[in-house]
């Protein structure tokens, strides 16, 4: 399967090399010196890819408890545990049902599925859900609800409110887009993960690239996660790495994704909803759900104004950003993954940037890594 974005090189496409060549030369370091076994980064432009680099190992072997597995270096075709950069392919999802004029973003869910009002929740709209304003930041769906999908609505539908709905700004790590992808389900009648694959992936040609919900016959290229080192290895997180977890599809975390898919993905929304000549949502649109809904306020879980989206977060103008980079334009939109990994597009300038690594890294070296990797990309681009 050939992939959407033809190759250039920075030059090309109006990017100062020099900026480039830190960035990937920060993340061989960053290996080196042990803070994860392997990473991946991407940068593209004007629908071109202008960089894809893999670095280390994306699977490490665990002594004698897994003689049978060596280590695995990262290559083009390894996939990465994307966390919650899997947040803003699910909202597309939601983004196109808007499109197709079956939802409005301030429909709320219990228009669409009635016993989600159960405990209080019947006002909650959409565009709350989706700006992490809905009120149930803790809900959570046992691991054993998530493939019974008449078990997961009834689930979702009994969460309970722990404030009033748009009355905070708290980041909902999991709770919003399990509602997300029930509220898929009951409009279209499929499978969330099969509608995201359908709608959002395959037409942009990056079915071998994003997954949310990996195959079983795609599972030996996904790079395990680990926890930061301890006594000399890398501890794996068993519970990301079990097959039947990458199958999920869990939609605000579970995805799998190479960085060269994702800087696809965000050269789309870059490019006002259109990538390599396939338009699949319009610049409206994009335009509408990049905007900042919830203003100056301060996300309760990050401790500072995340300028939220209906899916991604915005850079701003506030004078710290989480992930996206200091010196971004301020209309540069996206998301990142737990410790691990970044994604985000300038609209500004056309540039989209991924960066996925295998390590869930202590939020104090993650925030501060990603400043400087998404600084060194802004710093390549020059004008035009």
């Amino acid at each position: 399967m050939s992939f959407p974005l033809p190759e250039s090189n920075p030059e090309a496409l109006g990017l100062d090399p020099r900026p480039l060549e830190r960035l990937c030369a920060t993340i061989e370091r960053h290996v080196a010196e042990g803070h994860h076994p392997g990473a991946q980064v991407a940068v593209a432009r004007h629908g071109k890819l202008a960089l894809f680099r893999s670095f280390g190992k994306a699977r490490v072997a665990q002594g004698a408890r897994d003689n049978a597995s060596p280590d695995i270096a990262a290559d083009a075709r390894s996939l990465f545990l994307m966390y919650s950069n899997t947040k803003v392919v699910t909202a597309a999802a939601v983004w196109m049902l808007v499109e197709d004029g079956l939802l409005r973003f301030h429909d709320t869910i219990a228009q669409h599925v009635p016993e989600f009002a159960a405990n209080g929740k019947g006002e909650v709209t959409v565009l709350q859900l989706l700006t992490h304003q809905g009120g149930f930041p803790s809900a959570v769906v046992p691991p054993e609800h998530m493939q019974d999908h008449a078990l997961l609505r009834r689930t979702v539908c009994n969460f309970t409110l722990e404030w009033t709905p748009g009355s905070k700004v708290r980041y909902h790590p999991a709770s919003a887009h399990w509602t997300a992808a029930v509220l898929i389900e009951a409009i279209t009648g499929q499978d969330y993960r099969h509608f995201i694959r359908d709608r959002v992936i395959a037409p942009l040609g990056l079915a071998d690239e994003v997954f949310v919900g990996l195959p079983e016959a795609q599972q030996n290229r996904a790079a395990f996660i680990y926890d930061p080192p301890a006594e000399g290895r890398f501890p794996a997180r068993d519970g990301e790495n079990h097959p039947l977890h990458q199958l999920a599809g869990i939609p605000g975390g579970g995805g799998y994704g190479s960085a060269r898919g994702m800087a696809a993905f965000y050269q789309m929304l870059a490019q006002g909803g259109q990538l390599n000549g396939t338009r699949v949502l319009s610049p409206r649109m994009i335009e509408f759900v990049t905007r900042n809904f919830t203003g100056d306020r301060i996300d309760e879980y990050m401790g500072l104004p995340m300028n939220r989206g209906i899916g991604p977060h915005s850079r701003g103008e506030f004078p710290v950003a989480r992930g996206l980079g200091a010196i971004a334009h301020p209309r540069t939109f996206g998301h990142g993954g737990v410790g691990s990994s970044y994604c985000w597009a300038d609209p500004a300038s056309g540039v989209s940037f991924a960066f996925f690594s295998n390590c869930r890294q202590t939020e104090v070296f993650h925030n501060q890594r990603m400043d400087v990797l998404s600084n060194l990309a802004h710093a390549a681009i020059l004008p035009g």
